[in-house]
């Protein structure tokens, strides 16, 4: 029973507790630069095309950190370290040119100066993902620790 415990506490590590708000705030944003970027470029793409091609990204990579974060093997974990490693070069990357060449941005993206449309949480939101990811790695590591110490008595 304990060897089947320590698994489901595996498994979970990602997706329990702070987890759990984390990958709804990236679900939240998924939906949100989505749709946003679908209209954008279906309704006036002709008007700002990096923008809405960088918010079309910042979409994708969304979806991908919601659901590897929601996932608990190894590879989804994986998955999740280079998106929101992804993620936060590239609202540090827009943020930047945003404020530098603002002319390259008429429309804002996610990312534009550092996701101040959105309250700065786009540049927050990878750190906090990263910084969870490290943070169920140590547990994941402290369990499989002690998985492999009960395997040899």
């Amino acid at each position: 029973m304990s060897e089947q415990s320590d698994r489901h506490k595996l498994a979970e590590t990602t997706r329990s507790g702070p987890g759990r708000v984390l990958i709804a705030v990236y679900a939240v944003f998924a939906l949100g630069a989505t749709s946003r970027s679908v209209v954008q470029i279906l309704m006036q793409f002709h008007r700002a095309p990096l923008a809405y091609v960088l918010s079309a990204f910042a979409a994708v990579v969304y979806i991908v950190a919601t659901v590897c974060l929601g996932r608990a093997s190894t590879t989804s974990r994986r998955i999740a370290v280079i998106s929101c490693s992804v993620e936060l070069v590239g609202v540090l990357a827009v943020g930047t040119a945003s404020v530098l060449v603002p002319s390259a941005f008429p429309d804002a993206t996610v990312w534009s100066v550092y996701g101040s449309g959105y309250f700065f949480i786009p540049v927050v939101l990878p750190i906090l993902g990263l910084l969870w990811i490290r943070h169920t790695g140590r547990a994941r590591a402290s369990v499989e620790a002690g998985s492999v110490a009960g395997d040899g008595s």
